[in-house]
């Protein structure tokens, strides 16, 4: 009852900084627009994930819900939403069986629809639980990684079912990719080592909007940023924008705080760990632990420390120096901090409940692939979320909008 009653003081303290998809559960209650479909979900077990599970349930769905990584599930969270009626099978810092276990148990529902973040509940329906697929008719992925693995599941014709790429909207990158995981990565990084950045050395792997939002943020802390790229375009605008930008192998040797936003694997490798400082930290907020190499940092390190803070582990290399390592390479805001706040999940997941709405009514209509929310519905999302705050934006005048589609008036 402890359990429960303190998932529900999150849930309700999340949900008074979710005012428009709390105004839409409260509209999908009345329309009923899930009404008979089973939606399984791999997502973040969390607070605000809670919120949208209200808000589809309230629609008329039967959810399943796995979480989307082990580290981030608040097990009170996972309590209430029991006691709400929703099966839900995550637990906090479960293994990496237990973790697809618990994925293929949500499956067992047999789903007519999927939410997924970071593609591991599509892909395993695509190579394990091929005799469900002829159930799923449709689903949503939240995350650029997992966006990136549905785009190459498509192209090889691999991808059985159409995909909304939710995280694609202007809203969710612009909100959540950018302000979200720039305010809730260092968040998880002074939590987790109580680090001053003022004055010191931070290394952004990756300029996407994640990258820009960490870079940002590092620097109104009083960090000197220097950022890694792949991409010319991307590493003029860092430029451009007034950051240092050098390949890892330079900047490897100059950093105090390394943070990985890149979506990739092995960005930091043991060519890089090797030439770091003494008492250099390495955090990674891309979605999978991939993107530091950590078996070449258990290869290269003499000793471990393990817990020399909370989610924080120490590796000491050959001759002395030592590193330490943020949340086991996981995704370090939702497991050293909260995850984003609750007012940025807002648009974000009232996308994702639009989304599945407008999916459920297209499906049918819909080959396989991957398909861009509407733009009609991130307007929406932004208008609901200005209107909430109070803040009004002009119109166009009948003489402003004829100009907009005349090409006979000249200048």
């Amino acid at each position: 009852m402890d359990l429960w009653e303190s998932g529900e003081r999150q849930i309700s303290w999340a949900a008074r900084s979710m005012p428009v998809l709390t105004a839409i559960g409260e509209r999908f209650g009345i329309e009923r627009p899930l009404d008979g479909l089973k939606i399984a979900a791999c997502l973040h077990v969390t607070a605000e994930t809670a919120v949208l599970m209200g808000a589809l349930k309230a629609g008329g769905a039967e959810i399943a819900l796995a979480a989307s990584n082990p580290l981030s599930t608040q097990d009170d969270v996972a309590e209430a939403l029991r006691v709400y009626g929703i099966s839900v099978h995550a637990r906090a810092g479960v293994d990496r069986a237990t973790y697809y276990r618990h994925i293929h148990q949500a499956l067992d529902l047999e789903p007519d629809l999927v939410l997924d973040d970071g593609c591991d509940l599509v892909n395993i329906l695509h190579t394990e639980r091929t005799d469900l697929l002829e159930h799923v008719t449709g689903g949503c992925e939240e995350t650029t990684t997992g966006i990136i693995r549905l785009r190459q599941m498509a192209a090889e014709g691999a991808l059985r079912f159409p995909v909304v790429a939710v995280n694609d909207t202007r809203t969710k990158r612009m909100f959540d990719n950018r302000y979200g995981t720039g305010q809730s990565t260092l968040d998880g990084i002074m939590r987790a080592t109580n680090a001053m950045l003022a004055g010191r050395t931070v290394v952004v792997a990756g300029f996407g909007f994640c990258g820009r939002g960490v870079a940002e943020r590092a620097k109104g802390f009083g960090a000197r940023v220097i950022v890694t790229e792949i991409d010319a375009v991307k590493a003029l605008d860092a430029t451009l924008q007034g950051y240092e930008v050098r390949p890892m192998a330079q900047a490897a040797m100059l950093g105090d705080l390394f943070v990985t936003v890149t979506g990739n694997r092995d960005v930091i490798r043991a060519e890089h760990l090797s030439v770091m400082k003494d008492g250099a930290i390495l955090a990674n907020a891309g979605h999978f632990d991939v993107e530091i190499d950590v078996r070449a940092l258990d290869e290269l390190a003499t000793e471990v420390h393990r817990g020399v803070r909370p989610n924080t582990d120490e590796y000491v290399l050959p001759d002395g120096p030592r590193l330490l390592l943020l949340a086991e390479g996981r995704l370090v805001n939702l497991t050293a901090a909260e995850g984003h706040p609750a007012a940025v999940m807002d648009m974000s997941f009232s996308a994702q409940a639009l989304a599945v709405v407008w999916l459920a009514g297209e499906r049918s209509r819909l080959d396989p692939g991957v398909y861009d929310v509407p733009e009609e519905i991130d307007h929406e999302v932004a208008k609901l979320k200005l209107a909430a705050a109070g803040i009004g934006i002009d119109e166009l005048t009948p003489e402003q909008e004829e100009y907009l589609h005349s090409w006979r008036v000249g200048s």
